[in-house]
C-alpha cells in the first residue's frame, strides 16, 4: 500500500464526517491528561501554608516556588514543540505524563527550600511538555467546524483539574498531610501514561504529512471512515496535510499592526498573571484571615469552579456579543469582585460566590483574548500572532506568583495584594477599551476581511 499525492487528504476525510467513537475516546484521553495537568499545576498552592507550618519554611518565601513550575513549564512548551515535529505528539505526552508523575511522588518528600525549587521546576517541564502537544493531538482528531467549540471545552479539563485539587486537599490534608496529595498527583498520572501507551493513537497528520508508516495510516483511516478498511483503499494525502510555516515575529509589528499587537499582549499578560496570583496565594490570604486549612482550600477551589463555567459558556457568548463586549464585561466584573473580597466584609457562603465569580470572569476570559488574537491577524500570521500573545502571557503567569511572594516580604496585608489584583484586572480593561477604539479609527492590523470573524 503506497501513499499518493491527492486532491483529498487526511484532514478532508476528518472535517466531513461527524465524530466517531474512536475519535470522541482520543479527545476524552486528551481531556483527561488536562485535568491531571491542572491538578498538579495547582497542588503546590493548595499546599504551601501547610508545608510551611511543618517544614518551617516562612510562607513569605514561596513566591519563587509557586514560580519555579511555571518556568519549568514554558521552557518545556517552547522546547517540545520542535520535538513533536519530529517525532509526533504521542510519546512526548506519555514522556510528559512519566515526568511529571515522578517529581509530583519526589516532592513528597521534600523538606528544604532547595528541594521544592528543584523539583516544582521538574515537575513543570513535565508540565509544559504535555498541555501543547495532547491539545494538538486532540484538535487533529476533530472536524475544523468542531474546533471553536469542542477545543474551549478541552481547556476546561484545567480548571477542572485545579478544582479536584482543591477539594482533595480539602479532605486529605486534615487526615493524611500534605504529602499526600502529592501522592495522589502522581500515582494517577502514573497510572494514566501507562494505559495511554497502548491506547493513545499518533495524530494521523503527522504520520500522513511525512508520508510514513502507510498502515499504521490506514488502521487510524479506518477507524475513522469503514471505507479505509477495504485491503485496495488508496490513503489521501494532499497539500492541506503539509506543515504550515511560520512568519517572522517582526511582521507582528508591520503594515500597521503594532498598536494592536501591544494593546493584545498587554491583557495576555495581565491576565495569566492575574490568575495565578489569585490562584497562587489565596489559599494561603484566606489562611492568614483566619479560615482553615480545609475551608480556604475549598473558597480557593471555588475559583476553579468558576473557571469551568466560564470556559463552557464562553464560546456561545463571544458568538453573540463578540469578543470585545464580553471581555470588556468580564475584566470589569472581574476587578470588581476582587475589589470586594478586598473590602467588603462577608461570610463564608459569600465569600464562595465572590470567589466562584472572579474565576467565572477571569479565568472564561482566557477564551476571549485567545478569539480576538485569532482575529487581529490574517490566516498568513495567526499561528505566530498567537503563540507569541501567549509566550507573552506565560511570562505574566511566572511574574504573577513571584510578585505576590514579593508583596508579602514588603509586609503587605491581605486587603492590599487583593486591591492590586484588582487594579491588573483595570489595566486589562483599558488595554481591551484602547483597543476596541482603536480598531475603529484604523484597523490595519485586523485580520483580512476575508479571514475576518464577529469581535
Amino acid at each position: 500500500m503506497e501513499l499518493a499525492p491527492q486532491t483529498t487528504s487526511v484532514t478532508d476525510v476528518i472535517d466531513r464526517r461527524s465524530m466517531g467513537v474512536f475519535q470522541i475516546i482520543t479527545v476524552t484521553i486528551c481531556g483527561l491528561v488536562l485535568v491531571l495537568d491542572g491538578f498538579d499545576a495547582q497542588t503546590i498552592n493548595f499546599l504551601s501554608t501547610s508545608i510551611a507550618q511543618t517544614t518551617h519554611i516562612s510562607i513569605k518565601t514561596f513566591g519563587p516556588i509557586l514560580s519555579m513550575s511555571l518556568i519549568g513549564l514554558m521552557i518545556a512548551a517552547l522546547a517540545t514543540g520542535p520535538i513533536a515535529d519530529r517525532v509526533g505528539r504521542k510519546w512526548p505526552v506519555v514522556f510528559s505524563m512519566f515526568s511529571f508523575a515522578i517529581f509530583s511522588l519526589l516532592t513528597a518528600h521534600a523538606t528544604t527550600r532547595k528541594e521544592f525549587l528543584v523539583l516544582r521546576f521538574l515537575t513543570g517541564l513535565g508540565l509544559g511538555g504535555a498541555m501543547p502537544n495532547v491539545v494538538a493531538l486532540a484538535s487533529e482528531y476533530m472536524p475544523r467546524r468542531l474546533l471553536p467549540v469542542l477545543v474551549p471545552v478541552l481547556f476546561v479539563g484545567m480548571p477542572l483539574g485545579g478544582m479536584i485539587c482543591g477539594f482533595a486537599s480539602a479532605s486529605m490534608i486534615p487526615r493524611w498531610g500534605w504529602p499526600s496529595v502529592f501522592y495522589l498527583g502522581g500515582i494517577l498520572p502514573l497510572v494514566i501514561a501507562l494505559i495511554l501507551i497502548g491506547v493513545l493513537p499518533e495524530s494521523i497528520q503527522f504520520l500522513a504529512a511525512r508520508q510514513k508508516n502507510p498502515r499504521k495510516i490506514a488502521m487510524i483511516l479506518a477507524r475513522i471512515s469503514p471505507e479505509f478498511a477495504r485491503p485496495d483503499a488508496e490513503i489521501p494525502i494532499g497539500a492541506r496535510d503539509k506543515a504550515e510555516k511560520g512568519v517572522p515575529v517582526i511582521d507582528l509589528f508591520l503594515e500597521g499592526r503594532a498598536v494592536g499587537t501591544i494593546l493584545l499582549w498587554i491583557p495576555y499578560f495581565m491576565n495569566l498573571l492575574l490568575i495565578y496570583f489569585i490562584s497562587g496565594w489565596l489559599p494561603a490570604l484566606l489562611r492568614e484571615e483566619g479560615m482553615s486549612v480545609s475551608a480556604a482550600a475549598r473558597a480557593a477551589a471555588f475559583v476553579s469552579v468558576g473557571g469551568i463555567f466560564g470556559c463552557l459558556i464562553e464560546g456561545p457568548l463571544l458568538k453573540w456579543f463578540g469578543s470585545y463586549t464580553i471581555l470588556i464585561g468580564e475584566y470589569a466584573l472581574g476587578g470588581a469582585l476582587i475589589a470586594a473580597l478586598a473590602l467588603v466584609p462577608a461570610s463564608y457562603v459569600w465569600t464562595l460566590a465572590m470567589t466562584f465569580g472572579v474565576g467565572l470572569m477571569i479565568i472564561g476570559s482566557q477564551g476571549g483574548l485567545n478569539a480576538l488574537a485569532a482575529n487581529f491577524y490574517p490566516v498568513s500570521m495567526r499561528s505566530t500572532g498567537v503563540g507569541w500573545a501567549l509566550g507573552v502571557g506565560r511570562v505574566g503567569s511566572i511574574v504573577g506568583p513571584w510578585i505576590g511572594g514579593t508583596f508579602l516580604l514588603a509586609g503587605w496585608e491581605t486587603r492590599q495584594m487583593l486591591l492590586f489584583a484588582a487594579v491588573v484586572a483595570v489595566v486589562a480593561f483599558i488595554a481591551i477599551l484602547a483597543s476596541k477604539i482603536v480598531r475603529r479609527s484604523a484597523s490595519p492590523y485586523a485580520a483580512l476581511k476575508s479571514d475576518a470573524r464577529p469581535l
